[in-house]
């Protein structure tokens, strides 16, 4: 199922979604971030220009770091493109795909499901929007077709996938990404692109050993959509959210965050010592792991 869909018309809920993105939230910090996003994704991508610049694999993740650094973005990673990500009908000819994160502000994320919380949600969505749209510019001056990429609607590309596959995290209970650093309280967004970058590897964080023993965002869900364990999703045993009861819920306070708010895992300066905690556990458990 794809609910952000950029035709709602041809999905089960796209009605829900029409309403969500017409109906007044009567919140100005919501409306202006919603602009704000909205004057980002319309501006314009500069053509190619020239021949690729050739550059070494390394030379080209240094540059990424330095972007970073910059403060373009909060985390990057770089996955080899895999058919299986793209959607049915699309097409995505490119060798590989850059990976964006942009970390909330947890005092502002925290006051979910408030309006507050949605705001900066599309305030995040306007960062990843513009950065992968920066960074493409960039590949494009360079020479190198690249195709920026940005939530929340869905794009031609499922995101969490590559996303897992380059380093951001592994799939949590309530259905996201767990960041070692930043926990769940993160947006992406990506660039495809042939550029010979470096593919960086998947995050080792045993995430599954501790959404088993734990509860916090099942019970905090006022919809009770997460559900206590792994489920079969075609064909793949995986933690899943009933979304026919998240939604409704979503809908009715114009955005939800609770789960990502309530995530152990996203709690400032939390999450890197809960990661180290896993980590001594798993070497104790299989001394192998301690490489």
């Amino acid at each position: 199922m794809v609910y952000w869909a950029p035709d709602p018309d041809k999905i089960a809920h796209g009605a829900m979604q029409r309403w969500f993105y017409q109906v007044d939230p009567g919140n100005p910090h919501l409306s202006r971030a919603r602009e704000e996003r909205a004057k980002l994704l319309a501006s314009p991508m500069p053509d190619v220009t020239g021949p690729p610049v050739e550059h070494r694999p390394q030379d080209w993740n240094d540059a990424m770091a330095e972007r970073a650094a910059a403060g373009g973005f909060d985390m990057w990673g770089v996955a080899e493109m895999d058919p299986a990500w793209v959607y049915e009908g699309q097409h995505a000819p490119q060798k590989n795909i850059i990976m964006l994160g942009f970390a909330h502000d947890y005092e502002q994320i925290a006051t979910a499901p408030e309006a507050t919380a949605g705001a900066e949600v599309v305030r995040q969505y306007g960062r990843a929007a513009a950065a992968a749209k920066s960074v493409a510019a960039w590949l494009r001056g360079q020479g190198w077709e690249a195709e920026p990429l940005t939530g929340p609607m869905t794009t031609k590309v499922m995101m969490i996938p590559p996303a897992i596959a380059c380093g951001f995290g592994q799939l949590g209970k309530h259905g996201s990404l767990i960041n070692a650093e930043f926990g769940s309280s993160f947006r992406i967004s990506a660039v495809l692109t042939d550029a010979p970058f470096l593919t960086t590897p998947p995050l080792v964080l045993d995430v599954d050993s501790f959404c088993v023993n734990c509860r916090i965002c099942e019970n905090a869900c006022p919809p009770e959509a997460i559900g206590p364990v792994k489920q079969m999703v075609r064909g793949v045993e995986k933690w899943y959210v009933d979304f026919d009861r998240c939604l409704p819920f979503f809908n009715q306070t114009h955005g939800c965050a609770i789960c990502i708010a309530a995530c152990p895992f996203s709690r400032p300066g939390i999450g890197l010592n809960l990661a180290a905690k896993l980590k001594r556990r798993a070497e104790r458990e299989d001394p192998a792991n301690a490489a």
